[in-house]
């Protein structure tokens, strides 16, 4: 099936479903061949996700290689894993032979150790091995873990006839040229060449003379999320890795970037909801609780801890009753200023753009919670002042105004320090936040309600 192959009209709907299944049934496998054949790739593994492990595996096993190899790696990651149960070492040798170094590493890294020798051993291209093999060795959270062995490199020393007789050859076994790398002799990256001026050039101008010298590149041992900011702030579309002699030994796409930046977005994303781990909605309910119950009962302490500063001023409520009715409403505040302010950080942190010193942010930060803070405690003193007294109704908007300015603060300074810490900062975007400045914004509300309303 060609790569272009796409239909954007596709719909996964139940009476294709019902289709396949029932072809499946039957045997039909030349009709399901020549349905199948008019979907993309992509579209196919979404169909594939929606049967079951058994009709899946039938698929897999009825389409040729180089159609299959792609669709396994489009499946959803734990259906992928079934499937993959249900194929010899040799079958699945024979997709991962069809695949880019990479997308072959990351498939042969999620089998069991044992598998994955056994599956090393069957890929008949020799060069192929290797390279997958070079690449498992890599930690996959960096550069060298993402990399793909395919691009397009030339010597300085051709010429530019050379050159395009060589680029021919090694053009074939890459998807897509995004740039043309230069090398000296000892295979150090020492530049980039422009397919514009290598056409434009006279066919015995040397590549060295039409190198361009201005080349982005990262180091195998790189972050993988440090190579995603230098990607996203250059817009590039792939960038070539090298050792750390220089040479020049692959290259990133920006499809593996895209995927480096959505788990950590889903990763973030069950951090700010209080989940640790990596789980979804498909994992068992052990996991799922192991993941969610640290939280939950970092909000149990949470809740104790107000408690007790609670009981701790049950005088002051026996005098003045209503306190006890705006607590609520000082600890939503608290809360919700603690975690827009902590995500605000976060989201700079994570796309680079928090610049400056803490104590300039913390002033900002602080003066922004003020103002914010005032606004609102002014409409919340003319409503208590209206429907109680004007001296409940100053310490209340007083202390409005202090626990807001001091939950900004919190939400600030937290993540910062927990990324000058190499902590995730957004864990603080959850519960941690909440739960902290809901028992600091109870304590300072009745600390505060305490001493204007002298009880």
């Amino acid at each position: 099936m060609s790569e272009e192959k796409e239909n954007i009209q596709f719909q996964l709907t139940d009476e294709l479903i019902e289709q396949v299944e029932q072809l499946i049934a039957e045997n039909h496998d030349k009709e399901l061949q020549l349905l199948l054949d008019e979907f993309h790739y992509a579209d196919i593994a979404e169909i594939l996700d929606e049967l079951d492990l058994e009709e899946a595996t039938y698929v897999i096993k009825l389409l040729d290689s180089e159609t299959t190899s792609d669709i396994l790696m489009e499946l959803d990651e734990d259906i992928r894993e079934k499937v993959l149960e249900n194929l010899s070492a040799k079958e699945i040798a024979e997709e991962v032979e069809e695949l880019d170094t990479d997308d072959a590493a990351d498939m042969i890294m999620e089998l069991p150790e044992e598998r994955q020798e056994e599956v090393i051993s069957n890929i008949e291209d020799e060069e192929h091995k290797a390279e997958i093999e070079e690449l498992l060795a890599y930690d996959e959270d960096t550069a060298g873990g993402l990399m793909a062995k395919e691009l397009v490199k030339v010597y300085e020393t051709w010429t530019v006839a050379g050159c395009m007789r060589r680029i021919r050859g090694q053009a074939k076994d890459v998807t897509r040229v995004h740039s043309i790398y230069v090398v000296d002799k000892q295979e150090k990256l020492i530049g980039r060449l422009s397919l514009k001026d290598l056409i434009v050039a006279k066919s015995e101008t040397k590549i060295a003379d039409i190198a361009k010298d201005n080349v982005d590149y990262v180091n195998v041992n790189d972050d993988a999320e440090d190579v995603a900011k230098v990607m996203s702030k250059y817009d590039l579309e792939a960038i070539p890795v090298v050792d750390d002699n220089q040479a020049l030994v692959g290259r990133i796409t920006i499809d593996d970037i895209v995927d480096v930046l959505k788990e950590e977005a889903d990763k973030d994303y069950q951090l700010a909801a209080g989940i640790t781990g990596d789980v979804d909605a498909e994992d068992s309910i052990f996991e799922l609780t192991r993941a969610r119950l640290p939280w939950l009962f970092l909000g149990l302490v949470g809740g104790i801890g107000a408690f007790l500063i609670m009981e701790g001023f049950q005088e002051s409520f026996k005098q003045y009753a209503v306190l006890f009715f705006f607590t609520p409403l000082i600890a939503a505040m608290a809360g919700n200023v603690g975690v827009q302010s902590s995500a605000i950080i976060v989201q700079g942190l994570a796309n680079d753009d928090v610049k400056g010193s803490v104590n300039s942010r913390l002033i900002k930060e602080m003066l922004l919670a003020a103002l914010n803070g005032v606004i609102l405690a002014l409409f919340l003193f003319l409503f208590v002042w209206l429907t109680k007294d004007q001296t409940t109704a100053l310490a209340i908007s007083v202390s409005l105004v202090v626990v807001i300015i001091v939950a900004g603060l919190i939400g600030t300074f937290v993540p910062l320090f927990l990324d000058k810490r190499g902590i995730d900062p957004a864990i603080a975007t959850g519960p941690f936040i909440t739960t902290s400045n809901d028992i600091f914004g109870i304590l300072i509300y009745f600390w505060i309600a305490k001493l204007i309303l002298n009880i």
